[in-house]
């Protein structure tokens, strides 16, 4: 009982409610600083531009938290990191792009680090110089963003937004031509070459050209194009070519083009259009031909002074072109053979033959061009080597009617024809030649000699018979007689000296005048025989100085 009593004494707890918290003031300036911080931050956030990539192959001059991004030579943002790739083998770059310039960062955007270059086209860079490298940037045309790019080594060969077209032109090789290499339309500097690349086939070369506004309006379908060296020097067989270029071409190259059609198509040519690079003017300005056809000759001569390249010609006018020059193995005489392999451009060849020729007649079909050229081989055309440079020894062919040459039939089952031929001028007029000394070797020259030795004694020997005769006749002998015996006389002085030098030049090896000579001794020994004939007469009549022949009474 008692400790039940004892409980009951005890004080009991209860329960009050919670008071509730009141606000401090104290906490204002935490909170409105901490809105601020984070308003400021959130700011900060919203005008900040995207940060992006840039991975280049080498980042020289560029330096975290210096270098600039330029777009126009205006400052859009600054380089934060410059780190290498986890392959070691690339820089990347990271950089901080203002706000008001993030449209410019798409997907086609092109970025490079900007330094001092000197290339064929001119000098850029020269303010980097003072200011230090900086990132370029050139805009694209796409509109959707990207935030990791690929740096170029070198910036753009034109910008975006400048006017003009590109074109593509085909070449065998390079030649002088490099990236900024000056491009010519009548001398004036009107576009550039902006890059080169080998062709998918690898047997030519793709080279980018770029033609300024509003020149590439005079870029047609028939426009031409050809490398434009300072000094383009060639001597061959249509003898001395010189053109010439301006300065800049002279050091650096080029590439000119022209319009050479007389009635010029002017519709300009579309964006990328193909055109062929010519190595020189003279390729490209000759003129088109639609049909062409191959023959072969087999000369029998030397080869040497004729080029790939040379003239075909026809009548002096061209008609053609060598294309090949070597040797064939002949299976007739088991051995090699001349071969020359020529193009013939056959509109222009009916052309010239056909003056009153339509287009028709002369691109007549392949049959009937053929019956035409059997025809004029059988009228005696044949083709001949000649010179065309006699400097420089060059030859040419030339297509010429022979009317004695005997007939041929050209075989036309396999290309490419065979054309008769005939020898050179040259290799005639040495056959000719070598058949007078062949001749002039047969002539028994110490056995004429020796003849004429024997003659000119028995003269010797008469003329003392005669002189004898004369001064055994008494009386004065008549004028004319005495005039003839001095012309006599003096005709066998010069006789003798004629036989003292006959051995050097009338009875030599290389003697011009043998004929001559036997004529001259037949004469001198009939002249011989009558002196004879008359001092035997004057023995046996002495009378007859003075009184004259006796008349002969017929028997």
């Amino acid at each position: 009982m008692t400790d039940s009593a004892d409980l009951n004494n005890l004080p009991q707890a209860t329960a009050k409610p919670k008071k509730k918290m009141r606000f401090s003031v104290v906490w204002i300036i935490p909170v409105v600083a901490a809105l601020v911080g984070l308003g400021i931050a959130i700011q900060q956030i919203l005008s900040q531009g995207p940060t992006i990539t840039i991975i280049f192959k080498k980042a020289e001059g560029v330096e975290a938290g210096k270098t600039l991004v330029k777009y126009k030579d205006v400052n859009i943002g600054r380089v934060e990191t410059v780190e290498l790739s986890k392959d070691y083998t690339k820089v990347v770059v990271t950089a901080k792009i203002n706000k008001s310039a993030a449209g410019l960062v798409v997907e086609d955007a092109k970025f490079w680090v900007e330094q001092p270059r000197v290339t064929l086209s001119g000098v850029s860079g020269i303010g980097t110089l003072l200011s230090g490298n900086h990132i370029g940037l050139e805009l694209g045309k796409s509109t959707k963003a990207r935030r990791q790019f690929v740096g170029l080594e070198a910036p753009p060969a034109i910008a975006i937004d400048q006017p003009g077209r590109q074109f593509v032109l085909q070449a065998d090789n390079i030649g002088s031509v490099g990236i900024g290499s000056p491009l010519y339309y009548r001398r004036l500097n009107v576009g550039r070459v902006i890059g080169y690349d080998l062709a998918k086939d690898g047997r030519s070369i793709d080279i980018k050209v770029f033609v300024n506004a509003p020149y590439d309006k005079h870029v047609t379908p028939q426009t031409r194009f050809w490398h434009a060296s300072g000094i383009d020097f060639s001597l061959g067989a249509n003898g001395l070519s010189v053109q010439t270029q301006s300065v800049v071409s002279m050091l650096v190259g080029g590439i000119s083009f022209e319009i050479f059609s007389s009635v010029p198509d002017a519709t300009p040519a579309a964006e990328d259009a193909v055109f062929k690079l010519y190595g020189n003017y003279a390729a490209a300005a000759k003129e088109p031909d639609t049909i062409v056809t191959d023959y072969v000759l087999f000369f029998q001569e030397s080869l040497r002074g004729l080029s790939v390249g040379a003239p075909v010609t026809y009548l002096g006018l061209p008609v053609g072109e060598v294309t090949r020059v070597g040797l064939e193995y002949n299976p007739k005489t088991e051995g090699l053979r001349p071969r020359v392999d020529v193009s013939i451009y056959q509109n222009r060849f009916m052309a010239h033959l056909m003056k009153s020729a339509t287009t028709e007649q002369i691109t007549r079909s392949e049959p009937e061009r053929r019956a035409f050229v059997q025809r004029l081989v059988d009228l005696g055309l044949r083709a001949q080597l000649r010179s065309g440079n006699l400097v420089t020894g060059q030859l040419y062919v030339a297509l010429e009617r022979f009317p004695n040459a005997p007939k041929v039939k050209l075989d036309w089952t396999h290309p490419p024809y065979a054309i008769p031929v005939m020898p050179g001028s040259l290799q005639d007029l040495e056959t000719k030649v070598n058949g007078i000394l062949a001749k002039v070797e047969k002539i028994p020259l110490d056995a004429i000699g020796e003849e004429a030795k024997k003659t000119l004694i028995t003269i010797n020997s008469t003329m003392k018979a005669a002189d004898r005769t004369l001064t055994s006749v008494n009386g004065e002998i008549v004028p004319e007689v005495k005039t003839t015996v001095q012309d006599l006389r003096k005709a066998i002085a010069t006789a003798e000296r004629v036989l003292v030098s006959t051995d050097n030049t009338l009875v030599g090896k290389e003697a011009p005048a043998q004929q001559e000579l036997r004529v001259a001794l037949q004469e001198m020994a009939r002249a011989a025989r009558a002196i004879s004939e008359l001092a035997e007469y004057l023995e046996r009549h002495p009378d007859a100085l003075i009184r004259g022949k006796a008349q002969e009474v017929p028997k």
